[in-house]
């Protein structure tokens, strides 16, 4: 795992390129931004025409044959490449077979073979997660890719009319005359999701490439083209036996193939059939697990433990105190590069912090909830179905919005306003923090606050025809996984200098997931049904049945508590909380929740994420992020 930043300096736009020099200072500062993602070297190639950086963490061919940039034969291709193609070694032998003469033993110059052999359609052989950028010296040509599900991340800019990129934000912002301000759009937008929409950066001009895109930049011009998109296409006929069978069948493939590395591999484990199934497959290997005190509701490793002894592994366990968590939050957001109010960010940073002490590897559960139907929320359609059968549109509409009208909470208005409605008019995805009343609420009169449903909207007219099931977990694939689940698992594993693997978004076990038919991914028995059959075979059959959870953190019980409730008044009665927010309604959700009037833990929480990463970007404030933190502002 690695990561790659650079510019182009001559180009149509560019009224002043920068000397050798300067452009050579440029990219190494933008390269050494991102050390943690690879700290074990450092490579760059630099011509009149582009700068590119390369930090290097060694996972495959750790000799230093496989450090980057690598050129082709004739070196009229260069490329730097973050990420990991798990059959890299089938594609080897086939270019070999085509003519094509490698000098590593790396996935990396498999990447720049197969652009040559395929350009574009490379992409369609890769099996992996990956950003890679490839510059073509002799057409002046530079094409840049994201894998398919949005793994690993990718970003870019326009600066002064050079074309910027970087794996983070955090690159690009030390490029010469970037001009850093607040994306306004994605903080209103950040308020409603809990994370940043991942169609934008919380840093006007910055871009994030989407997953499933690849963009060529030539003479000034930049086009963006997608070439993959995951979408649900039932097959009606696979039985359940047929279905178990399949997953079985790729799943275990997917992790042997996940597994392959020169360096020790490990797992993370909770309690959750996710991770569990992952780590089923590790015997005599290392697990690791986090929580929080000894009640069970907030600690996982009762349950890991007991399955740790039944697997065979070594497994590692630490119990996160309140200190330590509060005193990771600056370091959390600076690593995030952008806000992010879930609370279990923090949670990962020390799993992976103390994963990275053992191995340079590990694997771990994302993505199984939005490919096999995971979320207890996907209940909702079957929940209402009944009810939206029996009363017409019109009533149910009307009851919805008599529910709406009654200030307080009564057993049923939830269901009635759901009710009444599709999920296009209230599903922006599982997580929904801040309502759109509130928002307008507390946030300054000029910045602007729109109504969420404006950004899912595009994405629930991509598949109008699905049941409302699908639809959920569409929208959730492509943003909520991409905007928090993968950002998150990333960003913490490579602020530990850890390379973090998720079999489940493989490619192959997608073109299973997307067949299943709804009764085998949801059901009145369970959710992730067909999956969780699939894993009793690896696992006790009450692991495999468990009630998802989540990473539970208690912020509720905290924000009511000191010292962390002064903590959270003295931001909400910051300049800079002035500067988004109107204090006195931050002040009037605290004192509510302190006093038990209403639970605003998650609006509390939101805002001051967003306050504690404004703090550390904006005002120069890196005194706390901790010695462990590795990094200056």
């Amino acid at each position: 795992m690695c990561g790659i930043a650079g510019f182009i300096n001559r180009a149509p736009g560019v009224d002043t390129p920068f000397s050798r020099k300067d452009a050579d200072a440029a990219v190494h500062s933008m390269a050494e931004k991102i050390t943690h993602r690879g700290p074990d070297s450092d490579g760059y190639y630099i011509d009149e025409n582009i700068a590119m950086g390369f930090r290097r963490l060694s996972i495959i061919d750790i000799e230093t044959r496989g450090d980057q940039p690598i050129f082709n034969e004739d070196r009229s291709l260069v490329i730097t490449f973050n990420g990991e193609i798990y059959n890299y070694q089938d594609l080897r032998e086939e270019l070999t077979a085509l003519g094509h003469t490698f000098s590593t033993r790396t996935d990396t110059e498999v990447i720049l073979h197969g652009f040559e052999q395929w350009e574009e359609k490379v992409l369609d052989h890769l099996r992996g997660m990956f950003g890679f950028a490839i510059w073509n010296i002799k057409t002046q040509e530079l094409f840049m890719a994201r894998d398919f599900f949005g793994i690993k991340p990718l970003h870019y800019a326009i600066v002064n009319g050079h074309f910027v990129y970087g794996s983070e934000p955090a690159s690009i912002l030390e490029f010469p005359g970037f001009e850093k301000k607040v994306n306004l759009q994605a903080l209103d937008a950040y308020l409603s999701f809990e994370y940043v929409f991942p169609t934008m950066t919380m840093f006007e001009g910055i871009f994030p490439l989407l997953p499933g895109h690849y963009l060529r930049y030539k003479n000034g011009s930049l086009k963006i083209t997608r070439y993959f998109e995951p979408v649900f296409d039932e097959d009606p006929s696979i039985t359940e036996e047929q279905a178990v069978q399949q997953i079985y069948d790729v799943f275990e493939d997917s992790v042997r193939m996940h597994r392959i590395a020169d360096v020790e591999v490990g797992c993370f484990l909770s309690s959750g059939i996710d991770s569990s199934y992952v780590a089923s497959h590790f015997k005599g290997q290392k697990s690791f697990t986090v929580g929080f005190g000894e009640d069970g509701h907030y600690n996982e490793n009762t349950y890991a433990g007991k399955l740790a002894a039944q697997v065979g592994l070594d497994h590692h366990y630490k119990l996160i105190s309140p200190k330590d968590y509060w005193e990771s939050i600056r370091c959390v957001q600076y690593q995030l590069g952008q806000p992010s109010a879930d609370a279990s960010c923090i949670a990962l940073y020390h799993v992976c912090n103390m994963a990275g002490k053992y191995v340079k590897v590990v694997l771990s559960g994302e993505g199984a909830d939005e490919l096999f139907g995971g979320y207890n929320i996907y209940h909702e359609p079957d929940d209402v179905a009944a009810y939206q059968n029996r009363v017409p549109k019109p009533v149910r509409s009307v009851l919805g919005a008599a529910a709406s009208l009654i200030p307080f909470r009564f057993r049923g208005k939830n269901f009635l306003q759901r009710a009444s409605k599709t999920p296009e008019d209230w599903f922006i995805g599982n997580c929904s923090m801040i309502p759109l009343k509130e928002k307008r609420r507390i946030l300054r009169p000029e910045i602007p606050s729109a109504d969420p449903l404006d950004l899912t909207r595009p994405y629930y007219e991509r598949v109008t025809e699905k049941d409302d099931l699908t639809k959920m977990q569409y929208l959730d694939q492509h943003v909520w996984m991409v905007g928090d689940i993968l950002v998150k698992a990333d960003r913490m594993s490579m602020a530990n200098s850890l390379e973090l693997r998720v079999p489940f978004l493989d490619k192959d076990v997608w073109e299973i997931a997307r067949h299943l038919p709804k009764a085998l991914r949801v059901n009145s028995r369970n959710t992730k049904y067909a999956l969780r059959k699939a894993a009793e075979r690896c696992l006790p059959e009450q692991t495999a049945q468990k009630k998802k959870l989540g990473f539970p953190v208690p912020i509720r019980v905290w924000l009511r508590e000191e010292p962390y409730y002064t903590i959270i008044k003295e931001a909400f009665e910051s300049k800079s909380a002035a500067r988004f927010f109107r204090s006195k309604e931050l002040m009037r959700i605290l004192d509510e929740h302190k006093k038990g009037k209403a639970d605003n833990s998650r609006a509390i929480w939101t805002v001051y994420m967003f306050l504690v990463w404004y703090d550390v970007y904006f005002n120069g404030a890196p005194h706390e992020l901790g010695s462990d933190c590795r990094i200056t502002v």
